[in-house]
């Protein structure tokens, strides 16, 4: 199976989640501040929708595999996990220095989205 590892690390990061959905939902539900709380809520947010969009780069690799899809992908991942990371981190642990990462989550993310922009750019029309 092409790309096994993406497919693999995508289906996990869908049910992390739905476990961190949940979790503040109900574990963290009059735990947190509110500011933690929607900090922590905005994290599950952006994972899900990059989750979401790795699928369907997979999806459209399976049929047309072009140059720069695994470099999104892999940005968006990297994304996730430092901007989602840290702002779970610092709602469950309270150490709002932690959201000086989130940012730089964020350019990694946008970056993804340019280089899937570039990647669509650059073939051919017919792809």
């Amino acid at each position: 199976m092409q790309d096994r590892r993406w497919w693999l690390g995508t289906a996990l990061s869908g049910a992390l989640v739905v476990v961190a959905g949940a979790f503040a939902a109900h574990a963290l539900e009059g735990q947190l501040t509110p500011r933690l709380a929607a900090a922590f809520e905005t994290g599950v947010r952006y994972q899900a929708w990059h989750t979401l969009a790795l699928l369907a780069v997979l999806a459209w690799r399976g049929s047309v595999c072009l140059p720069g899809q695994r470099l999104a992908m892999g940005l968006w991942a990297a994304g996730v996990a430092l901007f989602s990371g840290s702002l779970y981190a610092m709602a469950l642990s309270g150490m709002t220095r932690l959201g000086m990462i989130t940012p730089l989550g964020g350019v990694l993310m946008i970056g993804g989205w340019l280089a899937l922009a570039a990647a669509l750019l650059r073939a051919p029309s017919r792809a």
